[in-house]
């Protein structure tokens, strides 16, 4: 028996007793990449797959700028006083140099001290959906551990629909005196939130004027759902108490319409999808060499779309083998 298999059971239960210590190494171990810890994360994971799933994730997206992160720090308040354990997952700008978290959303965040709160920043690195991938880990690790978990996606605008692929209940987040409403009301991503909060509602002429605007465009849904739209203010606490309301009564009708296991049933296909992308994506980039192999492919031929096509067809010769077995 290996160290590692006589730690296990001793990580697993000090991650059920919500140790941040605990919980910081395991997260620790999704992002290892070498692939012997990525083993170990995989047989971590499957430990918990098996376990329930108390918590209900809730997604805060919009913009960048308008406030996700104070909106944030509003709901952590709020839980731990109920005395739930809250995880919190923040999505950062990636370093142009590190490829590391910037780290902007997390200081923005107060956390109440010792209250059961564990907050983990990622970088956004090469993904344009709002989340990164070893953020979706992380919510599959801690949707086993806490009562609540809140992600703050990257902010990148209107193709930032990643976080319906995770998150029980998703709120969006805009802004009454910016041009963000009416991109968002004409973009896709319209069709991705559970809520919608109006923050910055200090001026409440111009909040009452966006929430009318959002209001309407949304008066031809019919949905099972009616979705809220939200005056809300994270400096004031105006109508905080409003959106939690709103989100448990989201979750609420996710249980009681027979919904949830639906929803995330869903989810953990998107999951599987993007991480079969992902290793495929990886192994045909080891195929040609990776960048230094491509680099030295295209100073032989001219960077043209045929030989892009000619790259493309050496990655096609690459045999993969499906075991069928997950």
């Amino acid at each position: 028996m290996t160290a590692t298999t006589r730690r296990r059971p001793l990580e697993i239960s000090a991650l059920l007793r919500f140790e941040r210590q605990a919980i910081a190494a395991a997260v620790n171990l999704l992002e290892d990449r070498r692939p012997e810890r990525q083993e170990q994360a995989r047989a971590l994971l499957d430990e918990l797959a098996v376990l329930p799933v108390p918590a209900h994730v809730v997604g805060i997206t919009g913009p960048p700028g308008v406030g996700k992160s104070s909106l944030i720090s509003r709901l952590i308040a709020r839980a731990a006083q109920a005395g739930k354990r809250v995880g919190v997952v923040a999505v950062d700008p990636s370093s142009k140099v590190s490829g590391g978290a910037l780290l902007g959303d997390r200081g923005r965040m107060h956390v109440p001290p010792h209250a059961p709160v564990f907050v983990r920043s990622f970088a956004a690195r090469d993904r344009l959906g709002g989340l990164s991938r070893e953020a979706f880990s992380a919510v599959f690790l801690l949707r086993h551990l806490c009562d609540v978990i809140l992600i703050e996606t990257v902010g990148v605008g209107q193709s930032e629909t990643d976080i319906a692929h995770i998150a029980d209940t998703v709120v969006l987040v805009v802004q009454p005196f910016s041009g963000d409403l009416l991109q968002f009301i004409k973009a896709g991503v319209m069709e991705v939130p559970d809520i919608l909060a109006v923050n910055k509602a200090d001026d409440t002429t111009l909040a009452r004027k966006a929430v009318a605007e959002v209001t309407a465009a949304l008066s031809l849904e019919r949905r099972s759902w009616a979705r809220p739209v939200l005056a809300v203010s994270a400096t004031t606490d105006l109508h905080i108490d409003a959106l939690d309301a709103a989100i448990a009564a989201h979750y609420h009708h996710l249980r009681t319409a027979h919904v949830l296991d639906t929803r995330r049933a869903e989810q953990m296909v998107e999951w599987v999808v993007s991480e079969v992308m992902y290793e495929l994506g990886r192994v045909g980039l080891a195929a040609l060499g990776g960048s230094t192999g491509i680099h030295t492919l295209l100073e032989r031929q001219p960077a043209t779309w045929g030989a892009l096509r000619r790259l493309a067809a050496l990655v096609q010769r690459v045999e993969y083998r499906v075991t069928g077995e997950l």
